[in-house]
């Protein structure tokens, strides 16, 4: 079997889906790595790194689409892409299959088997493949990094000839991975801080890691088979932005890491509450691609409000391209290791996996994914 991985080519997107150490797992399995000259500049992994793991440099682009078994990459394709790649290839990136529908009508029409790295579900079984915890972790650390950077203070409290200076407070809004990262970093940095999900069930995880939960009575609420926070009802949204309110006023920074699966990203941070926070606070918007969790937030651009800075940069895992590399290269080798023949070498398609049944949106001309199609409001899988 042969496996392709071409270069990225959305300019924001640094990291790679191969580094040069995964080359010899793929080798030592039995398939051929066939690679784009140039894959891993933004990493600082030439070429010759990967000849020397023992891959294949494509003579082109064209090339390695046209003669891969397996396309491995990060970002979705290139709809112009899909005619030059075999009808019979599996094809696994990131797909955003939720609001890529051309996307995926496309795919399907053309026969190939599209694997999305967002469907891997959140289970003890793929742990080892779920690439949304391994970047989210990776965003985490660096977005305190980023506040820390932008703020006019320190973080840790610091006792000196001159004077005590206090703690700085940072309040951060979600607690899935990204979130706890970053309540984790913040604390080894020695600010003082807070977080709020509305799911009451991370409060040990947050008090384990140092930060204070804030709780705020929402009544029920929960969260959904992957792990997200379900969608909360309007009054409870009221609930939520007025409890937070005050949390934000008192904060020098605030990182906000509230997503919905498959859905546009609350507003958790309103122009009122930006409007109550103090000049030179820091807000990082981790949500700003999806629609964004503060009003005023834009993508890839650093806006000032009064004195405060709404960070909303676009790709924060990226912006640590050489770990987020080397951990999402490891999550597809995991992948495609689990499904791996070691007789036929090669990757095998087991739709009664329920990893596979999960991950897998489009195949032999279906659009097999029920969770994509209920999406898309059609029936039930063709047979």
């Amino acid at each position: 079997m042969q496996i392709g991985v071409p270069r990225e080519y959305d300019p924001i997107e640094t990291r790679v889906a191969l580094t040069p150490d995964i080359v010899g797992k793929y080798t030592k399995l039995g398939a051929t790595v066939l690679f784009e000259s140039g894959l891993g500049d933004a990493c600082h992994w030439s070429d010759q790194a990967y000849i020397d793991a023992g891959a294949v440099k494509a003579e082109s682009r064209e090339q390695l689409l046209r003669d891969s078994d397996m396309i491995l990459r990060v970002r979705k394709p290139e709809t112009s892409e899909i005619g030059a790649m075999r009808s019979d290839v599996i094809h696994v990136s990131y797909l955003d299959p939720f609001n890529e529908k051309d996307l995926v009508e496309a795919l399907r029409e053309s026969g190939i088997t599209a694997l999305s790295m967002e469907m891997i579900p959140r289970t003890t079984l793929a742990q080892k493949m779920d690439a949304l915890s391994s970047q989210h972790s990776i965003a985490g650390y660096y977005m305190v990094m980023l506040a820390a950077d932008r703020l006019d203070k320190i973080l840790p409290m610091m006792m000196t000839p001159a004077g005590t200076i206090q703690p700085a407070r940072v309040f951060i809004i979600g607690a899935g991975v990204a979130g706890l990262q970053a309540i984790a970093t913040a604390k080894r940095l020695g600010a003082r801080v807070e977080a709020f999900d509305t799911r009451p069930v991370v409060k040990e995880q947050v008090e384990s890691l140092g930060g204070r939960f804030v709780e705020i009575d929402l009544g029920d609420t929960g969260e959904t088979d992957q792990g997200y926070a379900k969608e909360l009802t309007e009054d409870q949204k009221k609930l939520q932005l007025e409890g937070m309110k005050k949390h934000c006023a008192q904060a020098d920074i605030v990182i906000t890491t509230a997503q919905l699966f498959g859905r546009a990203a609350p507003v958790v941070v309103t122009a009122d509450m930006v409007a109550a926070m103090k000049p030179g606070s820091v807000i990082v918007d981790y949500a700003v691609e999806s629609g964004g969790n503060v009003e005023g937030s834009v993508p890839g651009e650093t806006v000032d409000v009064n004195g405060v800075r709404i960070v909303g940069l676009r790709n924060y895992p990226g912006q640590m391209a050489m770990d987020a590399s080397r951990m999402y290269a490891s999550n597809l080798f995991a992948l495609v290791s689990s499904f791996w023949d070691e007789e036929k070498k090669s990757f095998q398609l087991d739709l009664e996996n329920e990893i596979l049944a999960s991950a897998v949106v489009t195949h032999e001309k279906d659009l097999v994914s029920e969770m994509i199609r209920k999406a898309y409001g059609l029936e039930e899988v063709a047979s």
